[in-house]
């Protein structure tokens, strides 16, 4: 007589409960990460365009609220951002929060510091 393989019904439950949470939790904070990396994406192409290294605080202020409004950013401001010369190059720097609720009154609180500095 063979000894069965398998998945008990009782571990098959639980792991689809742990899969469904895991789910949900990156459902949940997932879209603070995206708009991390969209913020991100938009400082390094405004860093390294030609026209912005020259370019004045409002003109790059101008340049990431274009950008902002295409991307749909709503975490940074243009008013929010630290400009620096590094050289030649212009370092485009924020630091902010976003607190997502996850249920009930347990909440994860995201500090995130983009930079157009590699």
């Amino acid at each position: 007589m063979r000894k069965q393989k398998g998945v008990a019904l009782s571990g098959l439950l639980f792991w689809s409960v742990v899969l469904v949470f895991a789910l949900l939790f990156g459902f949940k904070i997932g879209p603070a990460y995206f708009e991390y990396f969209s913020i991100r994406q938009q400082f390094r192409a405004i860093a390294t365009d030609p026209a912005m290294h020259a370019g004045q605080r409002r003109e790059i202020e101008s340049s990431f609220y274009n950008r902002s409004v295409i991307e749909n950013i709503k975490a940074v401001t243009p008013q929010d951002l630290e400009i620096s010369k590094d050289g030649d190059n212009v370092v485009i720097s924020a630091a902010y929060s976003v607190r997502v609720p996850l249920f009930g009154n347990l909440s994860a609180c995201m500090d995130f510091a983009p930079s157009s500095a590699k």
